[in-house]
């Protein structure tokens, strides 16, 4: 109960999705709602198996300030989930983040999506290699990579294989193939929703588990420095 009520508690006041519950009422449930909704979360846990409305988004476009409206790589998609979906995610996430930290499977320099690291220590060391540069008089060199579309991109096997070398098994890897799997997505524009679409490469967008899975099929191999003195950040 504690692990649920604390991402319950983490949960930011965001649209629901397609099921139309949202964090406030759940907030909102009693002791025993809540024990039922836990029990709901360990069949899905041992069982593997998703609701069906957990595995859709509903993809929301949003015109980029100052943009075409007529043009429609200008929109921006926002994609909404179930609040269930997410609630579960984020009790799920935390242990597997908390695995990754204390056995040091993430990379030393990476800052992006950890507790107590954020872009300001990306900063600070950009800012003491320029000054160290300047005072050696030696010259300094940075290349900054930004991946398009990266979630929509995210290697799926790339995932799995990655979590099986990192030495998860059982139920965690279980979770994470099913929560991939099956995903379906719907387009809506005003008050009418498109055909549903399947997605069948990369992770979820709105998604809490996404952020996690993905950057571990591309980062801890992708980006290790080839020159020696060199060093990488992930922001």
């Amino acid at each position: 109960m504690f692990e649920l009520e604390k991402a319950l508690s983490k949960s930011r006041n965001t649209s629901p999705g397609s099921d139309r519950i949202s964090y406030h009422m759940l907030r909102h449930l009693s002791t025993s709602s809540l024990s039922h909704i836990l029990r709901l979360f360990n069949r899905v846990w041992t069982e593997g198996i998703f609701p069906m409305q957990w595995q859709e988004a509903l993809v929301v476009p949003i015109l980029k300030p100052g943009k075409e409206p007529k043009d429609p790589s200008n929109y921006r998609p926002i994609a909404l989930t179930s609040c269930f979906s997410k609630t579960l995610e984020r009790m799920v996430n935390t242990r597997l983040v908390h695995q990754l930290e204390v056995n040091n499977l993430l990379p030393l320099h990476q800052s992006g999506f950890r507790k107590g690291r954020s872009t300001l220590d990306n900063i600070l060391q950009l800012e003491s290699e320029i000054r160290n540069a300047f005072v050696r008089r030696n010259h300094l060199v940075s290349i900054f990579v930004d991946i398009e579309k990266a979630y929509d991109q995210t290697w799926l096997f790339g995932i799995h294989r990655t979590l099986f070398e990192f030495g998860f098994r059982g139920q965690l890897s279980l979770f994470i193939k099913n929560f991939l799997s099956h995903r379906v997505f719907k387009v809506r524009i005003g008050s009418t929703l498109s055909d549903p679409f399947v997605q069948l490469e990369g992770v979820p967008q709105g998604s809490v588990l996404s952020v996690t899975l993905f950057y571990h099929p591309f980062f801890p191999n992708s980006f290790k420095p080839s020159i020696i003195g060199s060093r990488h950040t992930i922001c």
